[in-house]
């Protein structure tokens, strides 16, 4: 993922402590219910498509962004199906940041899937009894999506 220009310039004055920042990810369907994934270029691993929404940027219209950036599919949000805090991340440059992930279900409308920038090296749709090597952050986020349960959430641990 690439770093926004905000967090470097958040980074110049926080150093490498915590940032606590919004994510959203995007579980886009077509009309065959496949899911469009990518496979990341910093992991090589696939992936659900997200990133950060740029500061005033609706959630919404961030997961709408980062589809089209990142697959060149057009896409509108359905609902919202996961809202969690997760855990803190290390990134190999000691930077730590936490995010607070919001997850949309989104329909595909238009565009064609490839890779549209330098975060994906390949781009494609799958069918999701036959998912490649995924993490389980973005099989559960595919479930939840294709539920019809509500919003889920983190129960409440704290009094």
């Amino acid at each position: 993922m690439a770093t926004p220009d905000f967090i470097r310039t958040l980074r110049a004055s926080a150093g490498q402590q915590l940032l606590w920042l919004p994510g959203v990810t995007a579980i886009v369907f077509d009309d065959d219910g496949r899911v469009l994934l990518g496979r990341r270029s910093d992991t090589r691993r696939w992936s659900v498509i997200g990133g950060i929404p740029d500061p005033g940027e609706q959630p919404a219209a961030c997961a709408v962004r980062e589809v089209f950036e990142e697959t060149a599919v057009t896409c509108v949000p359905e609902r919202v199906v996961l809202v969690q805090a997760l855990e803190p991340v290390t990134y190999t440059n000691g930077d730590v940041c936490q995010y607070m992930d919001i997850t949309f279900r989104c329909r595909a409308v238009g565009g064609e899937a490839r890779v549209n920038d330098d975060e994906s090296l390949e781009v494609g749709w799958f069918t999701v009894d036959a998912l490649p090597d995924l993490n389980e952050f973005g099989r559960h986020r595919i479930k939840q999506a294709m539920s019809e349960a509500p919003t889920w959430f983190d129960p409440m641990t704290n009094s």
